[in-house]
């Protein structure tokens, strides 16, 4: 007997009036009734067979109305019905609410005033008591903290980032046995490390773009079966050793308005959502604090730029009050709610704020001050410092800082009466020391506002690289497979716009298949291949989307404070911290690395060798009896190894400027090959050719 009982609602009136997501884009008027008729008759047919059906009746004038998994949320005979983002599907939510009604469920509306779009964004987990619950275009957080309280049910929030995935159902998929399906590029970093955290790598199938935008995630699940408008052979290999029956329903009909088989069903039962009776209610992760800021807020964009640090740190918001000034010389004041999907994102959200000149207004604490217990390690929820001046509380009174800098760390030292605050460099921490730590107590007087459109971050320059690289790729990968066959020595010179330009998976594969056993970089390479291994972002640039994270210029000051807490890279590797990235690869295959220090350094990395001689002599140590060295955008390394280098040794130039690559050319070696492209693009290419070599 079936135990899955499903609710749709016939297209009678389906079709595409109207523009709401970027599928619709194009496509007002281009439907086909009959087709999406038949198509919808064909997906029922299958689900009849594995689920009890009931139907909801169509409205003239609704056309989205059978994406029926929009209409709300059901668990334990509770319908949450949905409050729609646009106007244009709201009148929606009133027709549901009367069917669930006449059937005798318990209609519970959200508390708050945030957007919920039902299914679409509040996924079950069969089986177990958790909803996976998007947010980030259509739902906003606080409808999630509302349903674990309404529900009991535990809910775990993720972030969309991607607009044509604007519901959770369209790239994510809850399985049977704790398993999932999902898209990885549609969610940001934290939440790709929470679904990571909470689901075994056994247990979850990424899925690629093809299947991702053939709405393969988009799939409903019942009596074992697996049905969706489209599965790639690799998906349907995946799915059929987890023993679920893949069945495609085309409906390209209802991907011209955005949707496909989960879109048409929104679940009426989920067997085994029950908490046990004897566990604690659901306790929400969401938060939230409302804050304060006064400025030129219009004039200077500041506004835009405030809410846009908001969203892009994970967060969503309410502008509680807003107070334009009347005149050019009045400032205006705005209070804005903020909410995070966890304590600890809400805190990195309220850190940037803070750094922008905004108030946590709930409050007037003194800065909270943590000692120093290692040398050179700050607390971990150290305050890390901007260029503007700032000011801390201690003891009721506010004191200004001295010796302003930026990526510091802020001590309170001398007598009680007379406390005074000043920049510190993480590696001058001493026992003892008293550190700033938190956002409370800390206020900033900006000097420069951005506007509009402006943002303050490294790497914000755009390159690109128009020379074909492939033929030189072909030769070089078939020298170095040729070498690692033969037990060879191959040394990389790498500088850090190997992370930067996202060559730093492909240079951790080369590292991982035995093509590198030697690294030769400095503290920089190493600090952003852990930034980006730790928090998706290379000097605050999201790899990913290439975009700057607000405030993400500070986390490779986290990342070294991170390794100089646990003792070094390799220990970081051994306690689980550092899991990916190239230096966990040279650790995890025992391949020697060498880091040489400079002055810009921050931190530095434990492992970074301050001593110039100490590391020329380490450098020298390390090329000892290489086969080949590629030197891949890092002319003063590559100088360095280039002056130190015998006859005889196969070396590789790879960067974006001719002049340096002529530069380390001239050295004179027959050996040496120059190549003028996009390190990045270089270390793509060089990865696939090696890999089809395999």
């Amino acid at each position: 007997m079936a135990t899955d009982r499903l609710l749709m609602c016939r297209p009678r009136f389906y079709g595409v009036a109207y523009v709401i997501n970027p599928w619709m884009e194009g496509n007002v008027g281009r439907t086909d009734a009959d087709v999406a008729m038949q198509q919808w008759e064909r997906l029922t047919a299958e689900l009849a067979r594995r689920a009890a059906l009931d139907y909801v009746e169509p409205v003239d004038g609704l056309p989205d109305m059978p994406f029926a998994a929009n209409a709300g949320l059901v668990h334990d005979h509770t319908f949450v019905p949905a409050r729609f983002r646009f106007p244009q599907r709201q009148p929606e939510s009133r027709h549901f609410t009367s069917w669930f009604r006449d059937r005798g469920y318990r209609v519970v509306s959200l508390p708050s005033g945030g957007t919920f779009e039902g299914e679409g964004d509040a996924l079950f987990q069969p089986g177990a008591p958790l909803v996976w619950g998007g947010y980030g275009v259509r739902t906003s957080l606080q409808a999630h903290r509302d349903l674990a309280d309404i529900l009991d049910v535990e809910v775990i929030p993720l972030r969309l980032v991607d607009e044509r995935f604007y519901h959770l159902d369209t790239c994510f998929c809850p399985l049977p046995g704790g398993r999932i399906v999902y898209y990885p590029d549609a969610f940001d970093h934290d939440s790709l490390e929470t679904i990571r955290a909470r689901v075994p790598a056994e247990r979850r199938c990424e899925v690629d773009a093809t299947d991702a935008l053939n709405f393969a995630c988009n799939a409903v699940v019942a009596g074992g079966a697996f049905i969706t408008n489209f599965s790639s052979p690799a998906l349907r290999e995946r799915l059929a050793r987890w023993e679920f029956e893949v069945i495609v329903c085309p409906l390209t009909q209802f991907i011209l308005a955005g949707g496909a088989a989960k879109c048409l069903v929104l679940h009426l039962t989920h067997p085994g959502a029950q908490r046990p009776a004897a566990t604690p209610r659901a306790v929400s992760g969401v938060r939230e604090r409302l804050v304060e800021v006064q400025g030129d807020l219009l004039d200077t964009g500041l506004m835009n730029t405030f809410l846009d640090c908001i969203t892009e740190g994970g967060g969503s918001f309410e502008i509680e009050t807003f107070q334009a000034g009347l005149r050019h010389d009045q400032a205006s004041l705005a209070r804005v709610r903020v909410v995070a999907p966890s304590p600890e994102r809400l805190e990195a959200i309220l850190t940037r704020l803070v750094q922008m000149g905004a108030r946590v207004a709930e409050e007037d604490r003194d800065a909270r001050l943590e000692a120093v217990t290692q040398p050179g390690v700050a607390p971990r929820d150290f305050y890390s410092t901007t260029i503007y001046p700032t000011e801390v509380r201690v003891r009721g009174e506010w004191v200004r800082v001295t010796g302003q800098r930026m990526d510091a760390v802020v001590v309170i030292d001398g007598p009680p009466e007379a406390p005074r605050a000043s920049c510190r460099l993480l590696r001058a921490l001493v026992v003892g020391d008293r550190v700033v730590s938190g956002i409370e107590g800390v206020r900033i007087h900006p000097t420069h506002v951005p506007v509009a459109g402006e943002t303050f971050g490294f790497m914000t320059a755009d390159t690109s690289s128009e020379r074909r690289v492939e033929l030189a790729v072909d030769r070089i990968a078939w020298e170095m497979r040729r070498l690692r066959d033969r037990a060879g020595k191959i040394v990389v010179v790498g500088g850090p716009v190997v992370i930067h330009t996202g060559g730093g998976p492909h240079l951790a594969r080369l590292v991982r298949h035995g093509y590198v056993q030697a690294l030769l970089a400095g503290n920089g390479l190493a600090a952003h291949d852990i930034e980006q291994a730790l928090f998706g972002t290379s000097l605050g640039v999201d790899l990913k989307r290439g975009i700057n994270v607000r405030g993400g210029h500070r986390n490779h000051l986290y990342a070294i404070n991170l390794m100089r807490e646990s003792g070094g890279i390799r220990q970081a590797v051994e306690r689980g911290i550092l899991r990916e990235g190239v230096l966990y690869e040279c650790v995890a295959n025992r391949v020697a690395f060498v880091l040489a220090g400079s002055i810009r350094d921050d931190g530095p990395l434990p492992e970074t060798i301050m001593d110039l001689l100490a590391a020329q002599e380490a450098y020298a140590r390390a090329i000892e009896g290489a086969d080949m060295i590629l030197m891949l955008s890092s002319m003063l390394h590559a100088i360095g190894v280039g002056n130190m280098t015998p006859a005889g040794v196969r070396l590789i130039y790879v960067d974006i400027s001719p002049a340096v690559v002529t530069k380390l050319a001239d050295r004179g070696s027959v050996e040496s090959t120059g190549i003028v492209t996009d390190v990045g693009l270089f270390l793509n290419l060089l990865d696939a050719r090696l890999g089809a070599l395999e």
